[in-house]
């Protein structure tokens, strides 16, 4: 992670690329009074650094079919069994997320499938098959409220 302190300007180009993107360097330069150039540098470094961790596109699951959202609580028989379980996991295409957690479970992993008959095969076929998982705890997703980046805010401490 960075530890690198994050200036006025980068929280500004930040919170510019947050809420788009695709946005050209010649209007966020434009919106931060400064050259393309500029900007174009500020975004590798902050890349560089890994503050920038990622800019693609978001998929709709369910415009290829995946109408279940479901997270999984994870139970492991011991905790340090967490890297080899996570081998496995990703070998399941249909998790996207997987976060090693505190509180009553092991693990948390967010998952999609097709339908209940997919995840009941991805739940007792394959993440209840691999070694060291004891129990899983399923909840389903009705509707996602909010999504979004984390708010990035320029205070008078900035340079």
């Amino acid at each position: 992670m960075a530890t690198e302190k994050i200036d006025r300007l980068d929280k500004k180009i930040l919170g510019i690329l947050s809420k788009n993107a695709r946005i050209p360097f010649k209007d966020v330069a434009a919106e931060c009074n400064v050259s393309r150039a500029a900007i174009h540098q500020r975004v590798q470094h902050l890349i560089e650094n890994g503050i920038i961790t990622g800019s693609g596109f978001d998929v709709n699951p369910k415009s290829l079919g995946y109408h279940t959202c479901t997270y999984v609580g994870i139970t492991l028989e011991r905790g340090n069994m967490y890297k080899s379980v996570c081998e496995r996991l990703i070998h399941i295409p249909e998790i996207v997320e997987c976060h090693f957690t505190t509180g009553p479970y092991t693990m948390l992993v967010k998952l999609f499938a097709r339908d209940n008959e997919q995840l009941m095969d991805l739940l007792n076929n394959q993440l209840q098959s691999i070694p060291g998982v004891v129990a899983t705890e399923t909840l389903i997703s009705l509707e996602q409220s909010i999504k979004r980046e984390i708010p990035v805010k320029i205070d008078d401490t900035d340079n």
